[in-house]
């Protein structure tokens, strides 16, 4: 289980999904599987360790930009700091059916991350 701000997961927005997938495929290696309930959203591990992500389609099944999801514990408590410290939430929590929340929001410098934590959060 990851801890408390670890990365969980790393989602990739493309416009055309097979050439996406040929140029990580080809210059990293990543291998990608369906998941049940995920079509058109094809997930990957990059390396040791089963960090990896999802790619979908730009502005559909993903943002506009690369998305990091961070592990929180306390999902209120991350909400509320990144408020606190001058960041946004932009996309307020949403369940992943059987998986856990999230919720999208910026830092201070204007950068794109996500919130996750597990179903029990």
């Amino acid at each position: 289980m990851a801890k408390h701000g670890e990365y969980n997961h790393v989602e990739i927005p493309f416009d055309d999904e097979e050439r996406a997938k040929r140029f990580y495929s080809g210059v990293f290696g990543w291998e990608f599987r369906s998941a049940p309930g995920f079509d058109g959203y094809p997930l990957y591990t990059a390396g040791p360790g089963g960090l990896g992500g999802g790619m979908g389609k730009r502005g559909e099944m993903a943002g506009q930009t690369v998305r990091n999801y961070i592990w929180v514990d306390d999902f209120d408590a991350a909400i509320a700091k990144v408020k606190e410290l001058g960041g946004t939430i932009t996309e307020d929590k949403n369940e992943i059916p059987g998986m856990g929340w999230f919720a999208v929001g910026t830092d201070t410098e204007g950068n794109t991350l996500a919130l996750y934590t597990g179903s029990n959060g």
